[in-house]
Formats: C-alpha cells, structure tokens, sequence
C-alpha cells in the first residue's frame, strides 16, 4: 500500500497528483528547484524538499539559495534521496522526461519504493519507437513504413523523426530527395540519437486512445482524444469525443489500442496515438507511458478519476471496471501557455501579477456535473521562467454538446485575467470560435493554414482607443485618491478653460497619446486617442492635438483607480483597470490590453555596437555553430537558445564576419544580451 508519495514533478501535475492524494488519505511529499522555492504545489504538499542541495524545509520555508532550474527535477539520484529522507514509500514522476527514464524506474524499485508507472523493461522498449512500431506490426496494427537510410526512402514527402524523446523535438518534413541527406544528419546533431523517416501524411487527425492496463490482464480503454490543434507537433487543445469518429471507428481504434498494449506488454497509465484520415484509416504512432496533460478531458466525459486508478494500478490492484465507460457529453482542454504566437511562439517571462479565471466550478479532479474545470500550477505573483514547460494552466470546459463546450470555454477565456505575462490565451479564443474548429474541420496543420486565428482580440481601432480612455480615467482617479492636498477636487479641474490631460501609452501596435477634457460639472468634454511617431516622445509638442470631437460620444458613468465606466453611443461598458508600476492591465467585454505608460522625457539608452545580435528571450545557449573570424551567409544559423523545451534559432541578419562571440553551450543569457557582433563587409 502507498502510504506516503512523493511526486518527482513540479506545477500542475504535481497539484493535480496531490488532489487525489489528500482524497484518498495518501500523504505528500513535493521537491522543488530554487527557482520554485514558492511554488504552489509546494505549499500544498505535506512535505517538501529542495533539490538543489540543502536542508528538508517545511512546505512553508522559502531559503531561495542559488538559481534553481528544470534541471533539479531531471536528478533521478537526488529524488530517490529526497523520498527516503522523507519516509516516502512511493514515487509518482508526473508526466514529464522521468515518467519515460526507464533506468529511474528501475532505481526506484531497487530502492524498495512502488513506482507508479510503467514497469522498466516497457519503458526500456518503449525508448525506441522503432522498436514500439516494430511490435505493433508484428500484432498486425496499422503503421506507416519506417525508413533509416535516405536511399530506401520510397516516395515523398517523409517526416524525420528521432527515435527517442518527446515534445515533437527534432521533427521536420523533407519534400524531396536532394535534401533529405543533409536534413536527416542535421537531425542527428540536433537530438544526439538515431532518426528514422515515415511518410508524412497530409490532413491527418492526431487521435489518441487514453488507456489503463493492469498487472491481472485486463486493459480499459476510455474512448478517443481529438490533439489536431498543434504548434511544433505539440498540441494546445484537446477534446473527447472526437467529432470525426463514430461508434464503428471508435470500437475499432479502441481494438487496435488493446492490441498494441498487450504486444508491448504494458501495465500502467498511458495513451495510445494514432494518425487517422478522411477516409478513415489510421496508423500507430506510439504508446505515450504516462498521465498525460489531457487526462481531465477524459476524467469529465467518463467520471472517472484516472489518478485514483493510476494509484490502484501501481498498489497491484484491478481495474474495477468490466470495460471501456460510457461518454457523457462532451469535454475540450485549453493549454494556457506563457508565449507569444505572434511571434514565432517567443516564450514568455516575468511576473505574473494576476491569474483569475472568472466561473471554475472545480479544480484537479472529476466534475460532479458540467462546468469549469481549472488545474493551474500558477496564482497571482508567480515567477514564470523559461526553464520549465510553458503551460500555466489547463481550463477545460464540459457541457452536454460539443457546440456548448466551445462557447462556454471561449467566453471564460475571454473574461479571464492574464496580467504580466504574454500568453497564447487570444488565439485560443480565435480557434474556438472559429467556424472551421466548430464544424469539426481539424487536422494537424490548422493553426499553419488559418493565419487569420493568430490576431489579439481586442484589434478594433475603437475597441483599443476607449481602453486608452479608460486607463487615463483610471490613472487620473488613482493619482487623485493619492494626492496631499485638495483630494476631493476633479482631475485637471480648471476655473477657466485650458488645456486637455493627456497620457502617452505604448500600446500594441505602437506608442498612443490619449487626451481628454472634463467641463466644469465634472463631465467628459471631449477626448481623443491619435498614433505617436517614436521620435516625438522626445519633444514637448505632445498634448496639442487639434480635435477632441472624432470618437464616439462618450459619458464616463464611473471612473475608479480601478474600475472605469463608460456609456458609449448609448452601450455601457465596464473596464476593469488592474495597474502594476507603470503598465495598466485592461480588461472589458471587447478583450485585454496592456498599456506601458511613456515618460515624456525618458532617459537616453545605450545604444548597440553596429552588427550585434542580441538574445530576443532569456534562455540557455543551446548550440554555437561559428567561431570568431568566420564568414557567414546572410540567413545562416549562428547559435541556438533553448527555453521551455523549445529550440530558437538565431540567424545572420546579413552576410559579413563573426567578429566577437562572448557566449558558449550552456550559458545563461538574459532578454538583450549581447549574443554576437557581426562585421558586415
């Protein structure tokens, strides 16, 4: 029986694991990095340990000694101590790299400790998805044919792909034979293992079969998982049931999903995944050995909860259901990540101030009836680095229709607070609302073929120029409620007529200046929003725009530090106004903007050596490609930064000579940090 577990995960897998523990009187022991001394899931375990070295702390302790990264929990030796120094009987990896580290397995049982997981031998054959295809084939379920040498390839295009890993790393199409050479070797480099090709199938669905095997025999399947919506053959949104499978095609995934489970011999929690077609037919990918992201789809639709009978599995229990659940309604997964999709899925970091999701009806374990779920791993004031996984949260939205669903998890979204941190939340929205998404019309390149889903919500001119307004109203209200002397008088109130109050905000297309007037009686005058050319914000000539009458006509009904009210040509809108230093976070109906206040006389910065090359996110360099005095061509790849699994290429702006390179593998940089300096010639 597991007494105590320890969980070798951080953020919301370790919160959700957690959840379930506490419900079923199993004790909690959490590590953390440095980096999450104040995590929330170390608040919430009954004990706590720092893997970086250091003293057993109460979950409450916070030492914050050194800069702790991802890498602590990749420390399978340190782990394995921490669980014995708290008396933990158990390990739970969560769902990332240790989840699949068949030597961490194994240590775990020489140790004495019950893994919850896939035994060490499964996972040593699951290591290589050649060999797991292999399997497969040999119990008669579909696969695409593998190739290893780029002279047998058959027919293009194929899709490269490392033998080991996970995440989509290392994966590229090659759509001709005079490529595929140099793109299967660069594929060596980059990962460190042997790649294989397949034939890359075009509009496909990636249709996942979550399952539970049992060390008495019996494998349950629950249905089939929707992952189509992907970024970098990762995905961010998921569903059950999937709208292009009936009854006949689920019974016959779900076979095909039993057959590959007993071939390979697994017991445990997991997820077997499909590519599937228009027409039909599908072909195994692979057996994913943990509890993956998505479980909580599956956890509403069934009712199950797939942690309790992932525990019940590991303590050497059976399954207590005859066969696959019943599905009841339908349920789609959001994945709330700290990027921006804009640009190139740039990871995101910083503080973040706020994290409100408006209507959760509960939070890391099964819905008693259709609702919100939310399973965050952030709160308000949580750091975000670029170490761990980008994912923030998971919202998940389960209603009776799959119509319902999408309306329901769209306007969350819509309402939610997100300050401090870009994130991926507007162009979650898009899809949902989306006529493709909502008619069913998925495959795996969705996002690469509607462009128009990666625009913010709020791209109205109007919609942002009265949250200009509205930031104003709200900066002057809060700079009133502060004042020393004569409080109580009107923002800007003159006993004559004069001039507007005016504010400068860069906003997301650029720098803005809003300007208003109050009449005598404390009412809105006239106001005005007009676009900054950068090179003025240095000159006194702002504040004279010559109209206040160009916007709609406008009645401020309230206007707090925090809350501004407005009645726009009759409509009245409520914007809520949350400030940190000199960014106001707005939100209303029309969506979220963040506006950076301007000083009017900002100080002179440095200015870069001609030919620098700065690091565009803070992360690690990954790989440098060139050395000091070597030409380059314009476009050629100089270095890699890796940050949250993802790997960002940093490419010669022009041609010219690598004239200075103060960074090496391995080395921290920080946002404009000097990367390199090329000499164009």
């Amino acid at each position: 029986m597991i007494r105590r577990l320890l969980v070798a995960d951080r953020g919301e897998i370790a919160r959700r694991v957690f959840a379930t523990c506490r419900l079923v009187g199993i004790e909690t022991v959490a590590v953390y990095s440095d980096a999450d001394s104040d995590a929330p899931h170390v608040a919430e375990a009954d004990y706590a340990v720092r893997l970086d070295g250091g003293t057993l702390a109460p979950p409450t302790d916070s030492p914050g000694l050194g800069r702790g990264t991802a890498a602590a929990y990749l420390r399978g030796d340190l782990i394995i101590k921490a669980a014995q120094r708290t008396g933990a009987n158990a390990i739970h990896p969560g769902n990332g790299l240790l989840a699949e580290d068949p030597d961490f397995a194994a240590a775990v049982a020489d140790a004495g400790m019950i893994w919850v997981g896939a035994p060490a031998k499964v996972l040593g054959t699951l290591r290589s998805k050649r060999e797991t295809k292999a399997l497969a084939a040999e119990a008669r379920v579909p696969v695409l044919p593998t190739f290893t040498e780029p002279a047998k390839v058959t027919g293009y295009p194929v899709l490269i792909k490392p033998d080991a890993g996970s995440g989509g790393a290392g994966m590229r199409v090659v759509r001709d034979a005079s490529t595929i050479a140099e793109a299967i070797a660069s594929t060596r480099r980059e990962v460190g293992c042997d790649v294989f090709c397949e034939p890359y199938v075009e509009d496909v669905r990636h249709i996942e079969i979550p399952i539970l095997a049992d060390e008495h025999g019996s494998v349950v399947p629950f249905g089939e998982r929707e992952c189509s919506v992907q970024r970098r053959y990762q995905q961010i949104i998921e569903e059950t049931p999937s709208p292009a499978v009936d009854p006949g095609l689920r019974e016959e995934l779900c076979r095909a999903a039993i057959v590959a489970v007993r071939a390979i011999g697994y017991v445990g929690a997991g997820a077997v995944e499909f590519l599937l077609d228009s027409a039909g037919d599908f072909w195994f990918l692979e057996l994913t050995p943990t509890l993956q992201a998505e479980h909580a789809v599956t956890e509403c639709v069934s009712g199950y909860d797939l942690v309790r009978l992932q525990l019940l599995v590991a303590e050497g229990g059976m399954l207590p259901m005859p066969g696959p659940p019943p599905i009841r309604g339908h349920a789609i997964e959001v994945r709330i990540c700290a990027e921006d999709p804009a640009y190139a899925w740039l990871p995101a970091s910083g503080t973040l101030h706020r994290f409100a999701v408006p209507d959760v009806a509960g939070a890391f374990r099964p819905l008693p009836q259709p609702g919100l779920r939310l399973d965050a791993g952030v709160e308000d004031g949580s750091m975000i680095g670029v170490h761990p996984d980008p994912t923030l949260a998971k919202l998940i939205a389960w209603a009776p229709t799959r119509q319902e669903a999408a309306r329901m998890l769209a306007s969350a979204l819509t309402r939610t607070q997100l300050h401090g941190v870009a994130t991926n939340r507007d162009l979650l929205v898009r899809v949902l609302r989306h006529h493709s998404f909502r008619t069913g019309d998925l495959d795996t390149n969705f996002l690469d073929r509607r462009p128009e889903v990666f625009a913010p919500l709020l791209s109205a001119v109007d919609a942002v120029r009265i949250s200009c307004l509205a930031a104003a109203l709200a900066g002057a209200a809060g700079r009133r409620a502060t004042a020393a002397v004569l409080g109580s008088l009107p923002s800007g109130w003159r006993n004559v007529p004069s001039g507007s109050q005016t504010a400068v905000y860069d906003g997301p297309a650029g720098p803005v200046e809003v300007g208003y007037r109050m009449n005598r009686h404390g009412e809105l005058a006239g106001w005005w929003v007009r676009a900054v050319d950068p090179e003025e914000l240095d000159l006194a000539g702002l504040g004279q725009a010559p109209v206040l009458d160009d916007h709609p006509e406008t009645v401020v009904v309230a206007a707090g530090d925090e809350r501004v009210v407005l009645d726009v040509n009759g409509i009245r809108l409520t914007f809520n106004v949350h400030r940190v230093g000199e960014v106001s976070y707005v939100d209303s109906p029309e969506g979220s903007v963040a506006l950076r206040e301007l000083s009017r006389f900002p100080l002179p910065a440095p200015e870069a050596a001609e030919g620098s090359l700065i690091a565009p996110l803070p992360g690690a360099v990954r790989r440098v490609l060139v050395v000091p005095g070597q030409r380059v061509r314009a476009g050629e790849l100089l270095l890699t930064l890796e940050a949250m699994k993802l790997e960002h290429p940093v490419h010669a702006p022009s041609a010219g000579v690598v004239a200075s390179l103060p960074v090496h593998p391995g080395a921290e940089v920080d946002t404009g940090e000097l990367l390199a300096v090329l000499d164009p010639e």
